[in-house]
């Protein structure tokens, strides 16, 4: 949020504004919280910070000459906004990986999964699922429904040229799927018995949610 507002100034954007609405995970629909789960990392409930599956498969697409994607979890991801500055040097993604084990060690999963809703980036100037809710559907992101949280989840890749309000052919192909299916919901959260992680994330959905 800093550089993008230094990034405005220094570019004379007079008009540049920041929305950012802080809400608690209890005031966040269940739909968007699942969805960026299943758009981004859904291994987020059972991985220690780092899904290194995702990035052996990115290494290997480099190698095989394609564009090397992506493959930060949430929780790196709400270490390198929270704490750090844009860019790839080796410094900043040392400094990021020490981020990413310190708060998955001091924050239980739904902290992390708080934060991230909370600072990620909908569109210019607009950080959180609620300025966004606000800003886009005109209203609050507890009544965000399974097709809104998809379309906010498909422009986080890149919410500056991407938009949520109205999707694109593009973004509507990268919708993850709505709603979620008992299958979908096993394949993101894995099952309920005793001890598992993923138990907090089934308290937060509704009770028709997965039918």
């Amino acid at each position: 949020m800093v550089e993008a507002r230094i990034a405005a100034w220094q570019g004379h954007e007079r008009g540049y504004h920041t929305d950012f609405r802080w809400v608690s995970l209890e005031q966040i629909s269940a739909h968007a919280a699942i969805a960026v789960i299943a758009s981004e990392d859904q291994q987020f409930p059972f991985h220690t910070g780092f899904d290194f599956n995702s990035i052996r498969e990115a290494v290997r697409a480099s190698e095989r000459g394609k564009r090397l994607r992506g493959a930060s979890t949430i929780s790196q991801q709400v270490a390198k906004n929270l704490f750090l500055w844009p860019g790839h040097s080796f410094i900043r993604k040392g400094l990021e990986a020490y981020f990413t084990v310190l708060i998955e060690t001091l924050w239980p999963k739904e902290r992390i999964l708080e934060v991230y809703l909370n600072i990620a980036q909908f569109g210019d100037g607009i950080y959180g699922v609620q300025a966004a809710a606000q800003r886009f559907w005109h209203k609050p992101a507890s009544r965000l429904s399974s097709a809104e949280a998809a379309s906010l989840a498909a422009v986080l890749p890149n919410p500056l040229r991407l938009h949520a309000e109205r999707p694109s052919r593009y973004v509507i192909e990268r919708q993850p799927p709505h709603p979620l299916s008992r299958s979908r919901w096993q394949a993101v959260a894995g099952p309920s018995g005793p001890g598992e992680r993923s138990r907090p994330f089934r308290a937060m959905l509704p009770a028709n949610f997965l039918r």
